[in-house]
């Protein structure tokens, strides 16, 4: 029983980590990711990271350098988008059936994801008509493991000039708070605002949704993504 629990808590803690690397590569365009970076969204010292990319090594899931970092072999990214695919089918799955927000959905998946089958999974993609998008706009792989959709003009809120009308496609930062300030602000996916005025001194964004003005630091409104329209 004891060597079971083990196991089981092993493989919780390797599909973490890889799907932490896949999540990273995937916001910073790039393969290799510093063990800093790792550590960091991970929340866990240097030292711990360093270790678990060395057993990671081991299994043949990553390529380990040290003092530069890491990247996924093949089997590690195939092994990572499987649990990225089942965390959002989840998470859209709790939004849309059970009807819960936006900022409980993330913890939800995160227990969830490593105790359903990819059976079931398959059937939830299916029974929500293959979506590409979760609740926070993050793709969703499909079933061959390929991203189902790529927004061509993506940029962030901060990186807008005044003037510039867009819309919400998704969102990054997935902190509860955070969340919780988009909802209470009346921001959503597919909200559509314009851009009033950027202080880069002051590190503020003055934006106008639907009558509505919301100042939002510079550094907070990176963690929007919007399409121009």
């Amino acid at each position: 029983m004891k060597q079971d629990v083990f196991v089981n808590v092993t493989s919780l803690t390797v599909e973490n980590y890889l799907k932490a690397i896949l999540q990273i590569s995937l916001q910073s365009d790039s393969e290799w990711i510093s063990t800093g970076e790792l550590a960091k969204y991970m929340n866990v010292a240097p030292g711990t990271v360093t270790s678990m990319l060395k057993t990671l090594k081991q299994s043949k899931l990553v390529e380990y350098r040290p003092y530069e970092g890491a990247c996924l072999t093949e089997s590690g990214k195939q092994s990572a988008i499987r649990v990225l695919r089942r965390h959002r089918l989840i998470e859209l799955f709790l939004f849309q059936t059970l009807k819960l927000t936006w900022d409980q959905i993330h913890a939800e998946a995160e227990n969830m994801e490593h105790a359903v089958s990819d059976f079931l999974v398959d059937h939830i993609d299916e029974y929500l008509g293959f979506p590409e998008t979760d609740p926070h706009g993050d793709p969703i792989p499909s079933i061959d493991g390929q991203m189902r959709r790529a927004y061509p003009n993506l940029t962030t809120l901060a990186a807008c000039q005044p003037g510039t009308h867009v819309k919400i496609v998704q969102v990054t930062d997935q902190e509860t708070e955070f969340l919780r300030f988009l909802s209470r602000s009346g921001l959503q996916i597919g909200s559509e605002g314009t851009v009033q005025e950027k202080n880069v001194e002051a590190g503020i964004v003055v934006s106008e949704w639907n009558g509505q003005v919301i100042s939002m630091g510079i550094h907070v409104a990176e963690n929007v993504k919007v399409v121009p329209l």
